[in-house]
């Protein structure tokens, strides 16, 4: 008989707790990590000071799920992304069956929520909108409820899994209830109670059905976003916000509102915009040689070529490669993926020889905005809004599971310019 991801996470949990106790009463002492002042003042860039187990990123490799490369996982449902994030396995046929009908239990949105978005002004971002109807949503916070009443430590984690499937079963209808609200798109569409979780979005956000291909181009975008490990600035802020016992609500608004940021989720914007302007100036699909001339244009007035390049890895994204697969078989006569394929083919080569790029190839960002616009989503702004849909997976299940060992308080001790120039000295 199939379980319900409590009941599994509850036969986990005990042995994750022992390891953890032993690793730390047994090792505690041993250095996993050195640290610079060069590290100390750019971003703590490759300081190991944090565990994370949902997900790795490898620079030769990308994106490592539960000990899974993501290029072999692809095909997997957002639905089954989060329980492979969670538990470390993939659900079963029952398991997944169960899971899906349980999320669409806590899918329901509070109307306070919509009064709340409808009275935001006009110009609102929609990343505004969607941090402050989770934040809103704080309101039906079982764990805050529960840690009030005096729960026992050990029952944290029942209480954050409840809150993270209240935000993980209504973000994606209040994320399309913002979309319809902000573009003036009509009525809100309700939920679906059979579509799984990316289906029931892409309803919701009203596109174009497409024979069943924007269904498959949302299942496939919500899961390549899930999660980047645990230093990137929404799992980092968010698992930080959590660490003080800040209910799932309060961690999760925060963890977007990092990722509102344009050296985080605007990236994939910046990236299309690029791509569209080159089409522009060379009044449709640009031949090699045009690609070249632009690339060389955009670097030598001092501008980089979004995209290309990434904060840790050293090869072509795998999440970048998912995208252009899908490109191929769905979007082959698309002018804006056409062109999106030739600047893969140019680009890295130019970077090359240009010499300062650590990294030539291609990440997510490259592709992932010109795949949303060939399905009809050309309101730019509201790109973050989809990223934070699928982020929010890997963020809660990161969430939960902290809850679960106890993880204490985040607390890295600060120093001063001072004290590093006396360091510098000795």
């Amino acid at each position: 008989m199939a379980k319900t991801l409590k009941e599994t996470l509850a036969d986990m949990i005990p042995g994750l707790r022992e390891e953890r106790t032993k690793l730390v009463k047994e090792h505690g002492d041993v250095k996993i990590s050195d640290v610079s002042i060069a590290q100390a003042i750019g971003g703590m860039r490759g300081v190991k000071a944090m565990v994370c187990d949902t997900s790795v990123v490898e620079p030769d490799k990308g994106l490592i799920i539960r000990g899974i490369p993501l290029g072999k996982i692809t095909d997997l449902l957002p639905e089954e992304t989060f329980w492979l994030l969670i538990t470390g396995k993939k659900p079963t046929a029952d398991e997944l069956k169960l899971f899906q009908k349980e999320l669409k239990s806590y899918g329901e949105v509070p109307k306070y929520v919509w009064r709340i978005l409808k009275a935001m002004p006009k110009t609102s971002h929609p990343m505004a909108m969607l941090d402050t109807a989770i934040l809103a949503m704080e309101n039906e916070s079982v764990f805050r409820k529960r840690y009030a009443e005096g729960m026992a430590k050990t029952e944290y984690w029942e209480a954050a899994l409840e809150d993270a499937m209240r935000v993980l079963g209504t973000i994606h209808t209040i994320a399309a209830g913002v979309y319809r609200i902000k573009y003036y798109k009509g009525d809100l569409i309700e939920p679906s109670k059979k579509l799984d979780w990316a289906a029931d979005y892409a309803k919701m956000l009203g596109l174009p059905p497409k024979k069943g291909a924007t269904a498959k181009m949302m299942r496939l975008y919500l899961m390549l976003h899930c999660d980047h490990e645990g230093g990137n600035v929404s799992a980092n802020t968010c698992h930080t916000v959590g660490s003080a016992l800040s209910d799932p609500f309060y961690a999760v608004s925060a963890g977007l509102n990092g990722l509102a940021g344009p050296l985080h989720g605007l990236a994939n914007q910046e990236c299309l915009k690029w791509v569209l302007e080159t089409m522009e100036k060379f009044d449709g699909v640009p031949t090699k040689e045009q690609i070249r001339d632009y690339a060389w244009e955009t670097l030598n007035s001092g501008k980089v070529i979004p995209g290309y390049g990434h904060a840790v890895l050293r090869v072509t994204d795998p999440r970048y490669t998912a995208f252009l697969e899908f490109g191929k078989k769905h979007l082959p006569k698309d002018p804006v993926f056409q062109t999106v394929n030739l600047v893969y083919e140019v680009v890295p080569d130019v970077l090359k020889e240009h010499g300062k790029a650590k990294n030539p190839w291609p990440n997510v960002d490259a592709g992932s905005g010109a795949i949303l616009y060939s399905f009809g989503l050309d309101q730019f702004e509201y790109y973050t809004v989809l990223f934070s849909v699928s982020r929010s997976m890997g963020m809660l299940a990161q969430l939960v599971l902290n809850r679960a060992l106890g993880t204490p308080i985040t607390r890295p001790k600060s120093v001063s310019t001072e004290w590093l120039w006396k360091q510098v000295k000795k």
